[in-house]
């Protein structure tokens, strides 16, 4: 319920908002501790420490979702440029040996020399077999860095409404115990102490959907550069057989020894 004293001016989270620069915010949160309209930022500067602590923690992690996208969307689209790029390159030159950019490809067309200097004399079938294990696995590896932290955004969309369902519970309690104490069970005792625990499932709502389509979204669009990814390594593959295909073709020169009578 809300309590008819205000909260104390030296509130921690008060003092960390002037600290921080927000005395504007401060000064809102302030009045809203003592007022007693059942307004947000009111609901919230009385609400139970706990379910102050859920709230926070469900705006910081819904923050912490759009930074993760925005971040790996810009990292998506850094890495996709740079793969086209290097794959036009290399598509250009028509064998192994193109000036690329530090990346992905640049590792593979390595991988794929290095394999053709160690199996020097050998069949080209075991070669290109080879190069084909070393290529999914730098593909593999490249893909599993850009999908770090996509996880993140997926478990705040299926958690968060759990904890704001907690935050609802444990606030729904403290109401309960508040109407116990004052022995009156009259709407104007009971909707305050109600309507601050259902912020919290609000707040954990707002946190998980969209939270769930940014998850969405980043695994579409790290599923697009994996198949650009593939898209590479069989253009490097392409390229070893037109290189070994040559150098089977090509005719050596025998030298020739005369024997003196």
């Amino acid at each position: 319920m809300l309590p008819a004293t205000p909260v104390p001016a030296d509130d921690v989270l008060i003092q960390a908002l002037e600290h921080l620069g927000l005395s504007s915010l401060a000064e809102s949160l302030r009045a809203a501790a003592v007022s007693e309209a059942l307004t947000p930022l009111a609901m919230f500067a009385h609400a139970d420490a706990l379910v102050k602590a859920v709230m926070l923690g469900l705006l910081a992690a819904s923050v912490l979702a759009w930074a993760i996208w925005v971040g790996k969307l810009v990292q998506l689209t850094l890495a996709k440029h740079r793969l086209g790029r290097d794959y036009r390159a290399l598509a250009a030159r028509g064998s192994l040996g193109a000036s690329l950019r530090r990346g992905p490809l640049d590792r593979m067309q390595a991988a794929a020399q290095a394999e053709i200097r160690a199996s020097e004399g050998l069949p080209d079938a075991g070669i290109k077999e080879r190069v084909a294990i070393d290529l999914a696995r730098i593909e593999a590896g490249a893909a599993r860095r850009l999908q770090s932290g996509v996880t993140a955004v997926g478990s705040i969309g299926s958690t968060a409404p759990f904890v704001g369902l907690f935050g609802t519970v444990w606030g729904i309690m403290n109401a309960f115990v508040g109407i116990a104490e004052s022995g009156s069970s009259s709407l104007a005792v009971v909707a305050p102490g109600i309507a601050e625990a259902l912020m919290a499932t609000a707040l954990g709502l707002v946190a998980a959907i969209p939270a769930v389509l940014l998850y969405n979204h980043l695994t579409r669009a790290v599923g697009g550069y994996r198949a650009c990814l593939a898209d590479a390594a069989a253009l490097v593959e392409r390229t070893l057989s037109r290189d070994l295909d040559r150098a089977r073709l090509t005719p050596t020169v025998t030298p020739l020894h005369l024997v003196a009578e």
